[in-house]
């Protein structure tokens, strides 16, 4: 059974910093693009960043460039997203995110993505 397991989510003021892990089980994950999504309260889930397999290509939403950083361990099956200078409205639970397949065409697009972890809360706090 695949799975992605999300970490590393909780409260930090304003300006903090958090960084974000997913280790992936159930499969190879060095080959396939991974990312980070985000739903907020009562609003619908959105694109955070994406990182191709080699992780030579990285892909951020405009609200997060210069802030977050997504990194991968590939021979660990793990990603990593190194969030800074975090604001009141980084505040969602964030979601692990594979494809199962090579490529990546359309990154910040859900339907590129085939597996999902459970989501991890983080809060931003003033």
């Amino acid at each position: 059974q695949v799975q992605l397991f999300e970490s590393g989510g909780g409260l930090v003021q304003a300006g903090g910093s958090l960084r974000l892990s997913c280790a992936g089980f159930g499969r190879t994950f060095n080959s396939v693009a991974m990312g980070w999504f985000r739903q907020a309260p009562g609003k619908e889930r959105e694109f955070v960043a994406a990182i191709s397999w080699s992780g030579g290509t990285t892909y951020y939403a405009d609200s997060v460039k210069g802030r977050f950083t997504i990194s991968r361990n590939s021979a660990e099956h793990t990603v990593f997203l190194q969030m800074d200078s975090l604001k009141l409205e980084d505040t969602a639970v964030y979601y692990c995110t594979a494809r199962s397949t090579l490529g990546l065409e359309r990154p910040m697009a859900m339907g590129e993505y085939d597996y999902w972890g459970q989501g991890t809360q983080v809060t931003v706090s003033s």
